[in-house]
């Protein structure tokens, strides 16, 4: 025998789409009270790792010219035992040219230790301004630290007084979701999206959609109170639902909703 599908209504479609809003609209203003903290939170975090990567550079750049000058300083080293080596030998020469030729290599080992000085020198400087940097970049580091260290706890918490709230509802939503179907929801989330205020599902003020300054004609209202179609406010694309089911389903919700 086969399973017989349940009809739902219109009407309990549009209760549903309700009732599902103002959990929605709740777990909103949960998280709006946190404000721009989870945004804070994160550009700290954000510029504290771009910070550190560019304090690693700097240490890298520094070992490398550390590495520099300890090659430059094994040159020298080599230079002199060099120079060492040709005046003995000079002592022990057969003629001039031979002492010339030698006195030449000194000359050339002499000019090789005034340039490995003189680019020790370089790289002393640099290494002295890359530290100096870095010392401001670590200081900043640790300020933004502490900084971040006050807004997470500031965040921690906010969210600690309304997390059970928060969970609560996120299941309720759920719960709620599931009474209505796939293709409706998805337009309900798609609404909800576009949207700033997170608003899918609207009642009517004096003859306008919630938010919206154009009145709609008699026949659209009254098309409304019917409850026989889903009806869309073609200016904000939100779905419309008549004041007696806005008032009747936040009375019923207050029991649901109340934590």
């Amino acid at each position: 025998m086969a399973k017989k599908t349940v009809e739902i209504s219109v009407e309990d479609k549009l209760r549903a789409l309700y009732d599902l809003q103002i959990i929605d609209s709740r777990l909103d203003e949960i998280r709006n009270t946190r404000g721009e903290l989870p945004i804070e939170v994160e550009d700290l975090e954000i510029e504290i790792e771009g910070l550190e990567k560019r304090a690693e550079k700097f240490q890298s750049e520094i070992k490398e010219q550390n590495d520099e000058i300890n090659t430059k300083n094994e040159v020298i080293n080599h230079a002199k035992s060099l120079i060492e080596k040709y005046k003995a030998q000079q002592d022990t020469v057969r003629n001039n040219k031979e002492f010339e030729a030698l006195d030449k290599e000194i000359e050339f080992q002499d000019l090789e230790i005034q340039l490995a000085e003189k680019r020790i020198k370089e790289f002393g400087a640099k290494i002295v301004h890359k530290n100096e940097t870095l010392e401001e970049l670590n200081a900043k580091i640790s300020e933004l630290k502490n900084h971040l260290k006050f807004k997470k706890e500031e965040l921690e918490n906010l969210v600690a007084e309304t997390q059970k709230e928060e969970d609560y509802l996120l299941e309720k939503s759920k719960e709620f979701a599931q009474n209505i179907d796939e293709r409706l929801l998805a337009s309900y989330q798609r609404i909800r999206n576009n949207t700033t205020t997170g608003l899918a599902v609207v009642g009517l003020e004096r003859g306008a959609p919630k938010g919206s300054f154009f009145t709609l004609p008699p026949q659209k209202q009254m098309e409304i109170a019917q409850r026989k179609k889903i009806i869309i406010d073609e200016h904000s694309g939100k779905i419309l639902v008549d004041d007696d089911l806005v008032n009747e389903e936040t009375e019923k919700m207050k029991d649901i909703i109340k934590f």
